[in-house]
């Protein structure tokens, strides 16, 4: 467990075998990890689904706003590079702008020093868990 968990207060039921784990967090900031398992490959040359470098991305920008009624509301990304099946991926997300509930977070996923994602993902604070409205 990193030390920055004690501080999280969303997705805290999350796996971290599917979107990552938490590895540093602060006030409007995440960092967070996932290694690209034979699971997330999209075909027999080790080519990771893009779907999981985004959820590595949504988590983490899910995190850096830290709020337990926090969802995703929209999404602009970039896909720059390919993620190989046994890499480590690395997402840095900061929230950029606050407006009543909205949140607007950039985020970077990184393998090595190599951009592979980028995006700005617009977040919403609720008044109550999406399930009960």
């Amino acid at each position: 467990m990193y030390p920055a968990l004690m501080n999280q207060r969303t997705h805290l039921s999350i796996s971290p075998t599917l979107v990552g784990a938490v590895t540093d967090l602060t006030t409007g900031a995440a960092t967070a990890r996932l290694v690209a398992t034979p699971e997330m490959a999209a075909d027999d040359r080790g080519l990771v689904h893009g779907g999981f470098t985004f959820g590595l991305a949504d988590y983490a920008a899910m995190c850096a706003v830290n709020d337990p009624l926090v969802v995703l509301g929209g999404a602009e990304t970039r896909f720059l590079g390919p993620v190989r099946v046994g890499q480590t991926m690395v997402a840095t997300a900061t929230v950029t702008a606050e407006k009543g509930r909205k949140r607007t977070v950039e985020v970077a996923v990184s393998v090595e020093s190599t951009v592979v994602m980028s995006g700005t993902l617009t977040c919403f604070v609720l008044d109550q868990h999406v399930l009960d409205g």
